[in-house]
């Protein structure tokens, strides 16, 4: 990896023409594959850090020299702004972060669309929200108006969230940690919801009683984890999950099935839903944020809709 100019440079060059505001965002995206040579390399807005993020281990020439051209642009470009970086190095498990520039605020607080989320940038590969889920996010909160919503697998309940603030009558959060459902309440109460939410800390699997009493739902959402031993493997799991969710769903309720996997396409989901749940009907892929496009969209995020029919 040679720097010669931050012109021909893709990552700074994005940096260099990034509009930052308090609005989260990714500004470089090299896990799409369009920048050769650079698909281990990603750069979030955390507002107000910057989080470098790469896939493969660099040498310490080439880290040092990547931070420098980074350091550079934004004294050049946003030198209104106080320089935080945080790198974080991640690989077959292994997680290495440390905070290059500037501090971290303790409080993490970032915005979204009008939502605000806690985040933590230190602790560990999941900082709290997913940056390419922000159009599945933004559908929901205009879809949610008077409806009940169950959000499985909720993390930290950001899809919760949005769906009240479009109007969602009542919101069923679901997840085996608890320590994420926790995060999901503060952010509740963050957008001024204390409530109008329920947060359960059960398995999925055990708990369709449970769930039934609770519906029936006007929109479920499934985000689940592409390949979590112990909690969900796509390639096993999601056939049980569909099984059972057209008895959870209202008269012409819909469902938002996600889908993390790179190595597994659209046509892995379709044909599950087609063989396990006919019942319910193909509507659209929801696209994924222009900044995350790829060269194989089929790697990329895959949201479907469906409704009940």
């Amino acid at each position: 990896m040679k720097i010669n100019s931050v012109e021909d440079f893709p990552l700074t060059q994005a940096l260099a023409q990034a509009q930052l505001s308090d609005e989260l965002c990714r500004i470089f995206h090299g896990r799409g594959g369009r920048f050769e040579g650079l698909e281990h390399l990603c750069l979030d807005w955390f507002n107000p850090v910057l989080l470098l993020t790469s896939f493969k281990e660099l040498n310490e020439t080439n880290r040092n020299e990547l931070i420098e051209y980074i350091t550079l642009v934004w004294q050049k470009y946003h030198s209104d702004l106080a320089f935080n970086l945080v790198f974080q190095y991640r690989n077959a498990g292994q997680t290495i972060t440390e905070v290059v520039a500037g501090k971290v605020p303790e409080k993490h607080v970032v915005t979204e669309n009008g939502a605000q989320f806690l985040v933590h940038l230190l602790r560990g590969q999941n900082h709290g929200i997913f940056l390419d889920m922000a159009n599945g996010r933004r559908w929901v909160k205009t879809q949610s108006k008077d409806k009940k919503v169950l959000n499985l697998f909720a993390y930290t309940c950001a899809f919760s969230v949005v769906a009240l603030q479009g109007g969602a009558t009542d919101v069923v959060n679901m997840d085996m940690s608890k320590g994420a459902l926790s995060i999901g309440k503060q952010n509740h109460l963050l957008n001024g919801f204390d409530s109008g939410a329920r947060y359960l800390g059960h398995d999925i699997f055990r708990s369709w009683g449970k769930l039934t009493k609770l519906g029936p739902y006007d929109l479920i959402i499934a985000d689940p984890p592409s390949n979590q031993k112990g909690s969900f493997v796509a390639t096993k799991d999601y056939v049980r999950l569909l099984r059972r969710l057209p008895e959870l769903l209202a008269k012409n309720g819909e469902v938002l099935l996600c889908l993390n996997a790179p190595e597994l396409g659209c046509d892995f989901l379709m044909e599950q839903v087609s063989e396990t749940a006919p019942s319910l009907q193909f509507i659209e892929r929801l696209d994924n944020p222009t900044i995350f496009a790829d060269i194989d969209e089929q790697k990329s995020l895959k949201v479907l809709r469906y409704k009940l029919v």
